[in-house]
């Protein structure tokens, strides 16, 4: 969505987490002085979020949707709040609350913003309670079926049709389809090379077809937790090996970059599958997403240069 001045797009927790940081702690922590600890919860990796941007690309406002199929986090920054900002988050996240078939969505409201809500159909039930030290009251909207003249808001401007896959042969098939696209470069965050998805033969011989290619291939890897890795024989590791010139692997010094949960495979700056949590299969990907498979190949990049070469794998025998 589009608005004088500003957009608003989706977001992922941890590729823009600086951005939905950049409004939610001025706003709320020292603003609305809320701990910051209660800021941020055990929710935010698994809510769908979605960020507003200026015209220099700066966040200016957010929200998300929980599991619950409650919105919540709405924060604008101060001297963007009266234009429209927060109009066009909230229709943002209904739509995606449509698109995803809920009924219904509810709030916890700060009992001033009641107004604000109400505008956009929602209805206050129960009694006023306090949250973060602020009073609020629950309020919830019916939905009705998605607009048609609506554009579907499931993947950043400029993308195709979101894949999601909730299985493990799910996401593997829409890896190995991504490979057979590659024509320049892969870019793998992995925790420790899933042997169930990058051990599989299918898109090992994926990799190799791509690695010998003769088109200048290069497969860069990270691996967050090498040592996961030690006294397992991973299939990976004598192709990387046989096909030194082509495969880079490092891992993560940083803390932060150590601690990040996800898991993603990134082609050509143009296509993508990502998993919010690399212990699970769930997730979404795109073959035709340019926006979102830049941003991801943006922060592997960052990472990749803050990384270290893996030369524990000497040990392993690569």
């Amino acid at each position: 969505m589009i608005s004088a001045g500003f957009r608003v797009e989706p977001a992922d927790y941890t590729v823009d987490f600086a951005d939905l940081r950049a409004v939610r702690e001025p706003v709320f922590v020292v603003e609305q002085q809320v701990p910051i600890e209660e800021e941020w919860d055990e929710l935010d990796p698994q809510c769908r979020h979605v960020i507003a941007r200026d015209e220099s690309n700066r966040p200016i406002g957010t929200g998300r949707l929980t599991p619950e199929r409650k919105i919540g986090r709405m924060a604008v920054l101060a001297e963007w709040r009266g234009k429209g900002v927060g109009d066009a988050l909230m229709e943002a996240l209904m739509d995606e609350a449509r698109a995803l078939g809920w009924p219904e969505v509810s709030l916890n409201s700060q009992t001033h913003a009641m107004p604000f809500y109400a505008r956009h159909g929602f209805e206050a039930f129960g009694d006023e309670f306090m949250e973060a030290g602020i009073p609020h009251r629950k309020m919830r909207k019916a939905l009705g079926a998605p607009d048609p003249g609506r554009r579907p808001r499931t993947a950043p401007q400029g993308d195709a049709a979101l894949r999601e896959f909730t299985s493990e042969s799910e996401v593997r098939d829409l890896s190995i389809e991504l490979l057979g696209r590659a024509r320049r470069e892969v870019r793998v965050f992995t925790r420790d090379l899933e042997p169930a998805l990058y051990g599989h033969a299918g898109l090992l011989d994926a990799l190799r077809t791509f690695a010998t290619s003769g088109r200048g291939p290069s497969v860069r890897v990270i691996v967050v937790e090498p040592e996961r890795l030690r006294g397992e024989s991973h299939p990976l590791l004598p192709l990387a090996q046989r096909l030194s010139s082509v495969f880079a692997l490092r891992t993560p010094v940083d803390p932060e970059d150590r601690q990040a949960a996800e898991g993603y495979l990134v082609v050509d700056e143009t296509a993508y599958a990502f998993r919010p949590l690399a212990t699970r299969f769930e997730g979404s990907g795109c073959l035709d997403g340019p926006a979102r498979a830049r941003q991801l190949a943006q922060e592997f990049d960052r990472r990749w240069e803050r990384a270290r070469e893996l030369t524990e794998l000497r040990a392993l025998g690569f």
